[in-house]
């Protein structure tokens, strides 16, 4: 699939994410699908339907030639109940798309509406706790502006741990699972492979790049094995 025209930080497959999908998980909904590349990579794991919402025209067109069906338009406004008739997805997952919405909370809270019974949602929510912005801002003494990561400049929220819990409680969601990728430098960099070994008891805030969280509705009762 050629994305040579894009972004290439929105248009990975995301190994990361599809590695969360449950076992079993008949039905995905990937709201913020860009051009369907993580969509095709779970449709090419055997995945019988997986469908997406992305605002970008272009990126969702070429998307729907590989997804099941794509709804353009902004998740941070649009009735997901509406635009999928009723539909309930076994997982629904937002990859570093909550922080570009004016009001994550309430997207993701309504979000409920369209997940099945047993459903979860799979996250990915960059940390703005990481050690470079401490240097940028505190150290050098400006906000860096960025085409992607965590200062990405279209990012109009900003997440830590505490935030993250926060919204998932906040939109009647229990975390089952969470985990970090660490980073030193913000940008992909072969120093990075190195950053989970520097982790110490205080110092994980300050080189988590991004939170990777499982949720599912807190009165689901469905309590599976954490990993």
């Amino acid at each position: 699939m050629n994305n040579s025209k894009f972004n290439p930080a929105y248009t990975s497959a995301r190994p990361d994410i599809s590695v969360l999908v449950p076992e079993g998980t008949n039905s995905v909904l990937d709201v913020g699908c860009s051009t369907g590349d993580l969509g095709a990579s779970l449709k090419n794991m055997g995945l019988p339907r997986v469908c997406g919402v992305e605002r970008d025209p272009e990126m969702g067109a070429q998307a729907a030639g590989v997804l099941d069906k794509v709804v353009v338009g902004d998740a941070g406004v649009l009735d997901l109940a509406t635009a999928f008739e009723g539909e309930k997805f076994d997982c629904l997952i937002f990859a570093d798309v909550l922080e570009h919405i004016e009001d994550p909370w309430s997207v993701l809270e309504r979000a409920r509406a369209i997940l099945a019974t047993g459903g979860c949602v799979v996250l990915s929510i960059p940390n703005i706790q990481h050690f470079s912005t401490w240097v940028r801002v505190f150290l050098l003494g400006y906000w860096p502006y960025r085409d992607r990561g965590i200062h990405d400049r279209t990012h109009l929220r900003f997440f830590t741990l505490r935030n993250v819990r926060e919204l998932c409680a906040g939109a009647g969601f229990r975390i089952d699972r969470l985990s970090r990728q660490y980073r030193i430098i913000e940008r992909p960099h072969r120093l990075n492979r190195v950053a989970r070994f520097l982790v110490i008891p205080g110092l994980r805030g300050w080189l988590t790049f991004q939170y990777l969280v499982v949720a599912r509705p807190a009165d689901s009762g469905h309590n599976p094995p954490r990993r």
